[in-house]
């Protein structure tokens, strides 16, 4: 048996004002379904977070429907999906009965009824994003609080687990790692899970935290999210899960490749724009770029643009530490003299000490 652990696409999302479903239906289309046809998976697990919002927009549900038809028409996989806090349940269940008959297997909603699925001999239990709320009222159990709360009771519901049963969740279990691009389950640790709470199950799939190495444990992975979403995942490799069974899940990484990376790059707005430096870059990156000019500068922007067409956001660490000039507190600067503030902003804003010709300039009254 063996099967593919995916998650977190987010189609649709949008990231500082760029679109990016072209994108990922690259990654889909060339990286994913390459990997697809070279494992030929007896299934395909997306653990959560098919789509970036509740109402996504018209190209990205297209987009998902043609990745259905590959998998489960063209190439016969059986697909298993699982709504995330991103997606509508309901709307991701609609006609969710008619497709499990050629193999698509979507739960959007817990249903306490529902045993598990079982492929190739192996029993898959999809647990789909569980509001407090919402599994308090399914359930009937009004101590139902937190998420881990919620997780509990739901693993608790089940009759028997059979020894070898893989879970597929969408959670967020204490200890991982988070990245930017990741919307808050609640406040505090109320969403949060412990990672015991999986231990009756052989293997758990897990989606929600972009980082494939977010927890560090044998039997519970996540497979991280499909592409880059935010700058704080710039040393992230993306990949998908491939596990076997040989008595016990093994689990081997195959990288997932976009036709756009998404890096950081600084220097000064001269040293950027040298062909001697950016002929050795790939210059169509979604870019966040950091300037460390100590002068301002005039539209940096539309120069950059010249030759980093995507660039998705810009930083001036010369305004970053103006910036932390405005901590100075005032009873601190009453007790110093007009000179003595002066040098202090100079040495914030440049991050030096004031030359001696400043220095003397200052003492004769010259500025």
């Amino acid at each position: 048996m063996k099967w593919i652990h995916t998650a977190d696409w987010h189609l649709g999302k949008i990231v500082h004002g760029r679109h990016m479903t072209e994108d990922q239906r690259k990654v889909l289309f060339h990286s994913f379904l390459n990997i697809v046809d070279e494992e030929k998976p007896n299934a395909v697990i997306i653990a959560g977070d098919l789509y970036d919002r509740a109402v996504p927009p018209v190209e990205a549900v297209d987009l998902l429907d043609e990745i259905w038809r590959e998998l489960v028409l063209e190439r016969g996989i059986r697909v298993v999906a699982i709504a995330g806090n991103h997606d509508s349940a309901e709307r991701l269940e609609y006609s969710s009965k008619l497709l499990r008959e050629v193999g698509l297997h979507i739960v959007g909603k817990l249903d306490p009824t529902a045993g598990p699925l079982e492929i190739a001999g192996v029993p898959f239990y999809p647990i789909p994003f569980l509001e407090p709320a919402r599994v308090r009222h399914v359930l009937g159990i009004d101590s139902i609080r937190t998420h881990h709360d919620a997780l509990a009771a739901v693993i608790e519901s089940y009759d028997m687990i059979e020894k070898d049963a893989v879970s597929i969740g969408h959670s967020f279990v204490a200890g991982g790692l988070e990245t930017d691009s990741e919307r808050q389950l609640s406040v505090g640790t109320a969403g949060q899970v412990a990672k015991h709470l999986y231990d009756s199950f052989a293997y758990t799939a897990l989606g929600h935290l972009h980082n494939r190495d977010a927890i560090q444990a044998e039997r519970i992975a996540y497979s991280g999210s499909l592409m880059k979403y935010s700058f704080s995942e710039v040393n992230h490799q993306k990949s998908v899960d491939v596990l076997e069974w040989d008595g016990r899940w093994r689990r081997r990484r195959r990288a997932l490749t976009a036709e756009r990376d998404m890096r950081q790059i600084s220097g000064t707005l001269n040293e950027l724009v040298a062909p001697s430096f950016y002929q050795q870059q790939k210059t169509d990156d979604y870019l966040k770029i950091v300037l460390t000019d100590d002068t301002a500068l005039h539209d940096p922007m539309a120069k950059l643009r010249t030759v980093y067409p995507n660039i998705l956001h810009l930083e001036l660490e010369l305004l970053r530490r103006q910036e932390q000039t405005s901590t100075f507190e005032r009873e601190t600067l009453e007790r110093k003299s007009v000179e003595e503030v002066y040098l202090q902003f100079f040495e914030a804003v440049h991050n030096r000490t004031a030359p001696d010709v400043l220095k003397q300039m200052i003492e004769e009254g010259d500025v």
